[in-house]
Parts: structure tokens; C-alpha cells; sequence
């Protein structure tokens, strides 16, 4: 994740406001797939001019556009297995994808009610990865939404 960081903001400079691990490779002590999740805010995800240009010449591939959901980009990285994540600044999802990284590292029976869940569903067969993700979706949204309670019991 550290060299990837760096990697995005040389190429962006100070147009990557903020750049987080996401994913399961983020959570220590958690099955994960060989894949490096990494969120990416910018000023504007849809203003592609701003830095799909720079993100391409330093080798990434722009392969997702999900304009309907949040200005969504996906990004594969040049040579190590790397989903990342495009959000304009503001975006609910990123603090939601944040919340939950930081919840599964602080909880153990969300972590292992999670990893169980993995586990399970990559027994399976998938045509599309995204149903494999779309099949999480239920538990990711439980766990969530202890971790925005006790957020909110804390304060």
C-alpha cells in the first residue's frame, strides 16, 4: 500500500486530498485476497481531465466508470494487483468504507463474522466478481451499522 501511495501522489500531487488502505488487506489479522483495495479523494471524481491523466502516465488503467454511484472510478494498478478507488471529496461512501476498515480492526467477532462470510462465499462459483461482492453486501451493511452505533454512542 505504501509504495502505491506514494506512487498516486507523485503522480497527483496535492490534487490526492486523502489517500486510505481499504479492503481487507487494511485489517491485520484478516483472510484477503492478494489484492490492495486504496480510496482516492479528489476535489471532483467526475472532472477526469483533472487526473485521470496523471493516474495513466504513471501506468494505472482506468477499467470502471460508475457515474450513477457516487462518480465512481476504479483504477487497476501497473504491476501489483490494485483496485483503486476514485470519490470526490465529500462522499459518504469513503467514511463508510473507512468506518468499516477501522471497525474490523478494533472488533474481532465482526472481523471473524466477516472473514467466515469470505470464506463461504469464495467456496462458491462466480461469473462476475461483483456478485461475489454483491453477495457480501449484507453482512458488510450489519457490521456497519454496529460500527455506526457505536460510533454514535461514543459521542
Amino acid at each position: 500500500f505504501e509504495r502505491e501511495a506514494e506512487r498516486i501522489r507523485a503522480a497527483l500531487g496535492e490534487r490526492a486530498l486523502r489517500i486510505e488502505h481499504a479492503g481487507s488487506t487494511a485489517v491485520p489479522g484478516l483472510a484477503a485476497k492478494p489484492v490492495i483495495d486504496i480510496v482516492l479523494v479528489v476535489a471532483d471524481s467526475a472532472d477526469e481531465e483533472a487526473y485521470v491523466p496523471q493516474l495513466e502516465g504513471a501506468r494505472y488503467v482506468l477499467s470502471i466508470r460508475e457515474p450513477d454511484w457516487y462518480e465512481h472510478r476504479v483504477f487497476k494498478g501497473p504491476d501489483t494487483n490494485v483496485n483503486l478507488h476514485v470519490f470526490s471529496q465529500g462522499c459518504a461512501e469513503i467514511e463508510r468504507m473507512v468506518l468499516f476498515r477501522d471497525w474490523l480492526r478494533r472488533n474481532e467477532s465482526d472481523r471473524q463474522l466477516y472473514e467466515r462470510t469470505k470464506r463461504e462465499l469464495a467456496e462458491k462459483e462466480w461469473k462476475y466478481t461483483q456478485n461475489y461482492a454483491d453477495a457480501k453486501s449484507a453482512v458488510v451493511e450489519e457490521i456497519i451499522a454496529r460500527a455506526e452505533q457505536a460510533s454514535a454512542d461514543r459521542s
